[in-house]
């Protein structure tokens, strides 16, 4: 959507994930059969096959259900895994080689890989992140946050001179699909992660798919659902009131035609 929108746009899988995914050290594999965990963790329904009433998955197409659930792939969601992705993104921020304004558009568990890749690095290279349903933030150690590496999805806690860099950051935002309570672990993890980094002067929101926005039904996978258009407006126009875009608007049609919030 973005590329027909004149923007430079990246597919980047980290070390040992996605097209990436065959390690350089020895792993070992048990097969999960994670089809109806999937259902409830990407936000399609309470439980398996229990669509939310408004969802914006094409629940009418089997094939739509089959193909999402069958592209899930081996994520070794382990803290060294994190800061292993981390540490090559943030090389390759910093090399200059991808750019000196870069955006990191995450879903789920890779918006902590690009929160921690900002605290590494050593440039001003990296200008945003916008991440949809991140699963895991990074925190100060000036606060009382544990820090946690027995899995990959945090929270993680670095220096607070690193924690800084998230507030030289143009812009971040932490976007919810539709259906998610205030007292949810990384719900309420992100909003405390935000207040954090406005604490030192950054620019973070909370953005609410459903209750802000008016986006109802909106899943995990925002830009898989049916109203995938609305959301990628509104995007267009965060990074618009960041300085991020750089683009000029395209206006044959109006990516703009739907009312501001």
């Amino acid at each position: 959507m973005f590329l027909r929108r004149d923007y430079p746009v990246y597919l980047w899988d980290g070390p040992r994930v996605g097209r990436a995914n065959w390690p350089c050290v020895n792993t070992s594999y048990v097969p999960e059969y994670r089809d109806q965990a999937n259902f409830a963790s990407w936000n399609f329904g309470p439980s398996y096959g229990n669509w939310w009433p408004n969802v914006q998955f094409p629940t009418n197409n089997k094939e739509a259900w089959q193909v999402a659930t069958s592209s899930r792939y081996q994520e070794f969601d382990t803290y060294q895994n994190v800061v292993l992705h981390a540490d090559a993104a943030s090389q390759a921020a910093d090399s200059g080689k991808v750019g000196n304004s870069i955006v990191y558009l995450t879903n789920s568990a890779a918006g902590l890989r690009a929160q921690l890749t900002a605290t590494k690095s050593n440039t001003t290279n990296i200008k945003g992140i916008i991440a949809y349903e991140s699963i895991g933030y990074v925190f100060p150690d000036s606060v009382n946050v544990t820090h946690d590496s027995r899995g990959g999805f945090g929270p993680v806690v670095v220096p607070l001179r690193d924690f800084k860099k998230l507030a030289k950051l143009k812009g971040i935002q932490f976007v919810w699909g539709d259906h998610r309570r205030a007292n949810e672990t990384y719900v309420a993890q992100s909003r405390r992660a935000a207040e954090l980094i406005n604490r030192y002067g950054g620019n973070a929101r909370v953005l609410m798919l459903g209750d802000d926005a008016g986006l109802k039904g909106s899943t995990h996978i925002p830009f898989a659902d049916m109203n995938n258009h609305k959301v990628a407006n509104l995007l267009d126009r965060f990074l618009a009131r960041t300085g991020l875009d750089g683009y000029e608007t395209y206006d044959e049609g109006g990516w703009w035609d739907d009312d501001d919030w």
